[in-house]
């Protein structure tokens, strides 16, 4: 039975009507799968000299247990962003004698050979043959790798029990972050913690069995779940759900815009792509603290700029990026409508400028790293509300792709074209290098002064640029009616 799934399966995949529209991004995301694949393999195999050379006075195995805790929550987050619950087709196979215990049980193992759960393995086979080249103790070695193998099967059945469980994932989240700063702070040493509890398993391999035991209790629950819900009444029952408007009347205030602005946050509120401008905005507030607590970092400053930009500019990069493709579903009524474009346009303006500098304000606790990175970061506000919102809206223009609103933002690429690689290099490295330079050759003062300068002269030139802008959008009016309406 199993290899008649199998083959069904296949049978869905290559006679899709979108295998050949898709094939293209399906061998872009095969590129980058055999990228991180090499990628993993290389770090296992290298990873036991490499912690050995940068760290000869501590156990190899001792430090990777050390961090298990940080690779664990972030691999439950990567895959609450990223993976889904394979299906299959299983409406036609209800109809016929085929019990519904075999349909879950093949769902489920199925998920088990997910890339999500073989990409792991990559770094830990190849790290434990090493380990036990190097005169590790082999059956220790075994328990251990045991227990990696069965918390990556753990993981991925957790996730989807939790499926898309958001008070789940800020849990997640949150002790992601918390674990770092009280290591970091020397109040308790949660992550070292765990890591004596992996030790422990090295040195008593049968508590692999404890990992085996949780792993048997998750499939058991998301047996009973899927089994529960098998049903083809349920599954060609149409589900009524009802709306609730969220109350916007304080937008009112904001006279004439009013109307596009309440329309561009339901937009993002009730659709899956563009709620991940929003969930983006927590990994940009987040960014300095890869870099500024690394004393790699230290002598960089132009990359205190690259920090900024990115922190105060996250919602203004992801979502002003696809302006105005995120009203491309309806963007022919929308345009037959009397109104003044540059009244759409200045609102989207006012909501990227609200967000740049409610992402600066949040970031304020930056200072805890020097009053020069505060600095930065408010020269850096000042380049995204002047310069940074201005050229993307620019770059909007040029926007001739289709977005479909309910389709995933992992690993989506649709409405990504040209333009949004190019207008990288006055967003990021303009910025930078600008900044570099002046820092080089005279002072940091300076520098941060020039790139604060540029922001306020494109404020100042705001009416203008506007005006330019909203002409070059009218002229192109109709080429992108005509594109939208085209499916990509």
């Amino acid at each position: 039975m199993t290899l008649h799934f199998l083959n069904l399966e296949w049978k869905q995949f290559y006679r899709s009507a979108s295998f050949n529209k898709s094939l293209g991004a399906k061998i872009l995301i095969g590129f980058f799968g055999l990228y991180f694949t090499i990628c993993f393999l290389l770090i296992g195999i290298g990873g036991y000299w490499i912690l050995k050379k940068q760290f000869p006075e501590q156990d190899p195995l001792v430090l990777v247990n050390s961090f298990l805790m940080y690779v664990i929550v972030g691999d439950l987050i990567f895959r609450y962003i990223m993976q889904k619950l394979p299906v299959m087709n299983i409406k036609p196979l209800l109809t016929l004698p085929v019990k519904k215990s075999k349909i879950v049980h093949f769902i489920l193992m199925k998920s088990s050979f997910s890339f999500f759960n073989i990409m792991g393995l990559f770094f830990y086979v190849p790290f434990s043959v090493v380990l036990i080249l190097e005169g590790y103790d082999i059956a220790g070695v075994l328990g251990w790798l045991a227990s990696m193998i069965l918390l990556i099967q753990s993981a991925n059945f957790f996730n989807f029990l939790v499926n898309k469980n958001n008070a789940v994932f800020g849990g997640l989240l949150a002790l992601l972050i918390l674990g770092y700063f009280i290591q970091y702070f020397h109040w308790f040493d949660l992550p070292g913690l765990i890591g004596m509890g992996f030790d422990r398993v090295y040195q008593s391999p049968f508590l692999a069995l404890l990992f085996l035991f949780v792993l048997i209790g998750l499939y058991t629950m998301n047996y009973r779940q899927l089994r529960n819900e098998v049903y083809l009444d349920a599954l060609i029952s149409e589900q009524t759900k009802e709306v609730n408007s969220t109350d916007l009347s304080f937008i009112e205030r904001l006279g004439d815009l009013a109307p596009f602005i309440k329309n561009d946050i339901r937009l993002i509120w009730r659709n899956k792509r563009t709620k991940s401008s929003v969930w983006m905005i927590a990994m940009g507030l987040l960014y300095g603290l890869f870099f500024y607590p690394n004393p790699a970092y230290k002598g960089m400053e132009f990359m205190y700029v690259f920090v900024g930009v990115f922190s105060t500019g996250t919602f203004l990069i992801n979502f002003g990026q696809f302006i105005p493709a995120w009203d491309s579903g309806y963007y022919n009524m929308l345009m037959s409508q009397n109104f003044k474009y540059e009244r759409y346009l200045k609102s989207k303006f006012t909501i990227m400028t609200i967000s740049v500098v409610a992402l600066f304000v949040l970031g304020i606790p930056y200072i805890y790293f020097g009053w020069k990175v505060l600095l930065v970061h408010f020269a850096a506000m000042i380049y995204n509300v002047g310069v940074n919102s201005h050229v993307i809206l620019y770059g909007g223009t040029f926007n001739r792709k289709k977005i479909n609103l309910e389709e995933k933002a992992a690993f989506n690429f649709q409405g990504t074209g040209a333009v949004q690689w190019i207008i990288g290099i006055p967003l990021m490295l303009l910025p930078m290098g600008i900044f570099g330079l002046i820092n080089w050759f005279i002072s940091f003062e300076i520098a941060t002064a020039t790139l604060a300068a540029l922001g306020f002269i494109g404020i100042a030139l705001h009416k203008k640029l506007m005006a330019a802008i909203t002409k070059k959008y009218i002229t192109n009016k109709y080429v992108m009616i005509h594109a939208f309406n085209q499916e990509n």
